[in-house]
């Protein structure tokens, strides 16, 4: 494999970043609403779930005394 100097380097990272398409503000922000809404609606579930299964556990345990 041919070395490449540092010189090289450089303008294939120049040239490899000049590619990237980096999203609008308006992207951004609509993406971190919507990980926003997720989330949340993500905690209650799991808070549902929770609930529900520490009210069984709790009942079974009632049961043994």
């Amino acid at each position: 494999m041919a070395k490449t100097t540092p010189g090289e380097f450089v303008n294939q990272v120049r040239a490899e970043a000049s590619k990237v398409v980096w999203p609008t503000r308006k992207e951004t922000v609509t993406t971190g609403i919507m990980v926003l809404i997720m989330t949340t609606l993500l905690a209650i579930f799991f808070l549902g779930v929770d609930a529900f299964f520490s009210t069984i556990v709790k009942f079974l345990l009632g049961l043994l005394g």
